[in-house]
């Protein structure tokens, strides 16, 4: 029978991969990465905040999140290219955050959780957060899934249809931002993005639509996070890496059978 901690970090790694999915096959189809990296740096200075502050350390992430999501947002609504100005803001935010936990007091941070995640700690309060949120953001895409798709495929087509594609990016954003919130313990700063790419990029190679490219990201972010899970038991590695090196693994092995398909 499994321990009580380990059926805890499965179940919060196959609740994250739930909206991980959907919203990381956007994110690969959108060529937004960078924003996944952005908002996920910037989280540590949610955390600095939230301990400053004495606040819930998902509430302080999800502030700075949203705030770098909306600020993002009105970017790319200028006009604006967004890589220099995301390069800024999610280096200044890290390293900001970074500094500021020092002057926390009478508070002992163990940085490494923040920025490569303890699954492994996952309380059941954790659960209860990780699968509100995940559920929350599936519900919404799902709820979203035909505008979000028309605008990303073709954001004059989705205007002319009486669509607006700012809008629809809006909502794609934040739902980024309230999933690195509830992620952040998980997998960390530095690993999230991998987990909304790497199952997503891996999907695109053995689906034939948006919605089968949805539904495989999710399967595989499941069976990274088993896989990963039982690899740092057997080897006694970290575990969000670990989940991480297991998705690798599994878009190395669809990329050789794509291969082979279409030889």
């Amino acid at each position: 029978m499994l321990d009580d901690f380990l059926l805890r970090a499965a179940l919060a790694g196959i609740g994250v991969s739930i909206a991980t999915g959907p919203l990381g096959s956007f994110v690969v189809w959108r060529r937004m990465a960078y924003f996944g990296d952005a908002t996920a740096h910037a989280a540590i200075l949610g955390v600095a905040l939230a301990l400053l502050m004495a606040l819930p350390i998902w509430l302080g992430t999800l502030v700075i999140a949203l705030a770098m999501a909306l600020a993002i947002s009105w970017m790319s609504a200028r006009g604006q290219s967004p890589d220099t100005g995301l390069g800024v803001l999610s280096y200044s935010a890290l390293s900001a955050g970074l500094v500021a936990i020092s002057f926390a007091p009478g508070v002992r941070v163990d940085l490494s959780a923040f920025l490569f995640g303890d699954i492994l700690a996952v309380t059941r309060g954790d659960l209860v957060l990780v699968w509100g949120g995940a559920l929350a953001i599936a519900g919404l895409i799902a709820w979203r899934w035909s505008r979000l798709l028309l605008s990303t495929l073709s954001p004059d087509l989705a205007a002319a249809s009486g669509i607006n594609p700012t809008r629809e990016g809006i909502v794609l954003t934040l739902s980024l931002a309230i999933v690195v919130a509830v992620s952040l313990k998980v997998v960390g700063a530095l690993l999230i993005s991998a987990l909304l790419i790497i199952p997503a990029a891996a999907a695109r190679l053995v689906s034939s639509s948006p919605v089968a490219m949805a539904v495989t990201a999710v399967l595989i972010g499941w069976g990274a996070s088993l896989a990963g899970l039982w690899g740092s038991l057997q080897y006694d590695t970290p575990a969000g890496p670990s989940i991480i090196v297991a998705a690798a693994l599994i878009y190395l092995v669809l990329t050789g059978y794509s291969t082979v398909r279409e030889a």
